[in-house]
C-alpha cells in the first residue's frame, strides 16, 4: 500500500503522539555535571583537573608499590639469592641471565631474570595497573565522549577531530591499542596521520612509569617537549598529505557510576595481556643488548655513530645501546639511559630521542597491520619511515640547539 506525503506525515505524527511524553526536564547533580563538562569555559578547567588528578594517583599509586615493595623484594632477597645459586659466575650466560655478579641491586645488574624483571614487574606494572584503571574509569562513567566533544576544534586545527583524543589517552599505556583504534578515525588521512603521531609523540605508560620512577625531576619537562612536537608537526602533517578531515557527529551518553564487575573484567583482560606481550619484550630486549655487547656490536655502533650523536643531538655515544633495546622496549631503553653519566639536559635530550626515533616493536607490527587492512601497507611504511627520520633529526636537534642558546647543553 503507497501513502501520499500527507499521509505519511499524518502517521509520522500519530506515531510521535503514542510514543513520545513530553514534560519538563528535571535538573539533577548529573545533569548539571553534563553540561557544565562540554562547555569550553567550564569543562577546561574540569578537564585539567581530572588530568591533574590522574597524573598524581598515577605516580603515587606506582611509587608507593615500586619504592615500597618490589625495590625490597629484588635487591634484598632475589638479586642475593639468584647470585648465590646461579652457576657459572664467568660464563656468558651468567652475564646475559643474571648480570653482573658484583650488582648491589637489580637495576644495575642488568641480567634477564635480575634487570628484566625488576623494571617488567617491579616498575612497568604498577604504573599499567594504576593507569588503566583510571582509564577504565572515564571510560564507563561516560566522560570520555564529553572530552571528545571538549577538544573537538583545537585537534581540527591539525587536521583532526574529537575523537582522536581516545587513542591519545590509550596510547598514554601502550601505543598498541592507540594505533589499533585509529581505525575509528574516518579518513585514511586521519588514521595515517594519528598513527605517526601517536607513535612518535605519545610515550606509553610503562615508560613513564619508568621515568617517573627514575628521573622524575625531568619527567615534566620531557611530556611538554614531546607535546608540542606533537601539534607542530600534526599541523605540518595536516597541510603535506592530502585528504579531507570531516567534523565530528557523536551521541554523548549521560553520566553513570561505573560498575565495579565491568571495571574488574576490563583490568583483568589488560593486565593479562601485559604479562603475554610486554614481558617477553622486555626479557627479550635485555637479552639481545647483553648478546650485542658481548659479540662487540654495541661498542663498533658506539664508535661508527658518536659524530651524530655527540655533534648533532649532544649526547653521549653510549645512548646507542638504549637506542637499541628501545625497538624492543622503550620503558627499558629509559631505563638504562639512567645509568649513562650525563647532564640533566643530556638526559632530557636522550628521553626524547628515544620516544621519537622509532616506535618499539610491538606498535611498528601494528601500524604494519592497520596499513595492510587499508590496503596501502607500503605507502603507510616508506611513509612513516620518512617521516620519523625528518622528525628524529629535526625535534632532536631542535633540542640541542635550544639547549646551546640556554647555556646548559
Amino acid at each position: 500500500m503507497k501513502f501520499t506525503t500527507e499521509e505519511r506525515w499524518k502517521l509520522i505524527d500519530k506515531i510521535a503522539r503514542e510514543t513520545i511524553d513530553y514534560g519538563g526536564e528535571k535538573t539533577t547533580t548529573k545533569s548539571i555535571l553534563a553540561e557544565l563538562t562540554v562547555k569550553p569555559a567550564t569543562g577546561i578547567p574540569f578537564a585539567v583537573a581530572i588530568l591533574y588528578g590522574f597524573w598524581s594517583f598515577f605516580g603515587s599509586f606506582a611509587g608507593f608499590f615500586t619504592d615500597g615493595f618490589f625495590v625490597r623484594i629484588f635487591d634484598e632477597h632475589w638479586l642475593p639469592w639468584l647470585q648465590n645459586v646461579f652457576p657459572y659466575e664467568d660464563s656468558w650466560l651468567y652475564y646475559i641471565l643474571v648480570g653482573d655478579p658484583t650488582a648491589t641491586n637489580s637495576f644495575e645488574a642488568f641480567g634477564m631474570l635480575t634487570s628484566g624483571l625488576f623494571v617488567a614487574i617491579g616498575i612497568v606494572l604498577p604504573a599499567i595497573v594504576a593507569f588503566y584503571f583510571i582509564i577504565t574509569l572515564l571510560e564507563d562513567s561516560g566522560y570520555m565522549p564529553r572530552l571528545a566533544v571538549l577538544v573537538d576544534t583545537f585537534l581540527h586545527k591539525i587536521g583532526l577531530h574529537g575523537f582522536a583524543v581516545v587513542p591519545m589517552i590509550l596510547s598514554l599505556g601502550c601505543n598498541v591499542p592507540g594505533v589499533e583504534s585509529t581505525r575509528t578515525l574516518e579518513t585514511k588521512k586521519q588514521r595515517f596521520m594519528m598513527m605517526i603521531l601517536l607513535s612518535v609523540f605519545i610515550p606509553c605508560g610503562a615508560q613513564i612509569g619508568v621515568m617517573l620512577s627514575l628521573i622524575p625531576e625531568y619527567t615534566g619537562y620531557i611530556m611538554l617537549y614531546l607535546m608540542v612536537g606533537f601539534f607542530v608537526f600534526g599541523y605540518i602533517l595536516n597541510r603535506a598529505i592530502p585528504g579531507k578531515s570531516p567534523e565530528i557527529i557523536t551521541d554523548v551518553p549521560p553520566f553513570r557510576a561505573p560498575k565495579w564487575q565491568n571495571v574488574q573484567r576490563k583490568m583483568l583482560t589488560k593486565i593479562k595481556g601485559f604479562f603475554k606481550d610486554a614481558i617477553p619484550f622486555v626479557l627479550l630486549g635485555v637479552g639481545l643488548v647483553n648478546v650485542l655487547y658481548l659479540g662487540g656490536v654495541i661498542e663498533w655502533l658506539s664508535d661508527l655513530l658518536a659524530p651524530v650523536f655527540t655533534t648533532w643531538f649532544g649526547v653521549p655515544k653510549e645512548t646507542v645501546i638504549p637506542l637499541i633495546s628501545g625497538f624492543l622496549r622503550k620503558d627499558l631503553a629509559v631505563a638504562q639511559l639512567s645509568a649513562i653519566d650525563m647532564s640533566g639536559f643530556q638526559l632530557i635530550t636522550s628521553v626524547v630521542l628515544i620516544s621519537i626515533y622509532f616506535p618499539c616493536i610491538a606498535t611498528f607490527s601494528m601500524i604494519v597491520k592497520e596499513g595492510r587492512k587499508s590496503g596501502g601497507v607500503l605507502r603507510v611504511l616508506g611513509g612513516s619511515l620518512l617521516i620519523l627520520g625528518v622528525v628524529v633529526f629535526l625535534w632532536g636537534g631542535l633540542l640541542h640547539l635550544l639547549g646551546m642558546l640556554l647555556g646548559v647543553a
